[in-house]
């Protein structure tokens, strides 16, 4: 069955950290990037950050820039995004996806946000004291 499966989410104070998971089942990351996107109720879906299919090139949102750090080990079939310094803004639903790649000049794949056709289930960040 292919399928993404997010984990990691909780509750944090302001200033915390937590790791989410993204583990793939059913195909290989060496062939796809991924992107983690979150959702308040309510409101548009944010894309928050992607990683290329060959752990290379990555992209953060302005609002995560510093404090997230995506990661992607192809062995593990597994995408990690690393928050740190939460605040109460990055309360959401995160969600982990495929998305698409591009090439640039030099012919480098990096990742980009369309084409998401595989989307996991959700898993909630809350930050609050």
């Amino acid at each position: 069955q292919v399928q993404l499966v997010e984990s990691g989410g909780g509750l944090v104070p302001p200033g915390g950290s937590l790791t989410l998971s993204c583990k793939a089942s059913g195909f290989s990351l060496d062939y796809y990037a991924i992107a983690w996107f979150r959702q308040v109720a309510g409101k548009e879906r944010e894309a928050v950050s992607c990683i290329s299919s060959s752990e290379g090139p990555t992209n953060y949102a302005d609002s995560v820039k510093g404090r997230f750090a995506i990661s992607k080990d192809n062995a593990e079939n597994t995408v990690y995004l690393r928050m740190n310094s939460l605040k109460s803004e990055d309360t959401a639903t995160y969600y982990c996806a495929t998305t698409g790649e591009r090439r640039d000049a030099s012919g480098r794949y990096y990742c980009d946000y369309y084409d998401m056709n595989i989307w996991g289930q959700g898993t909630q960040v809350t930050v609050s004291s």
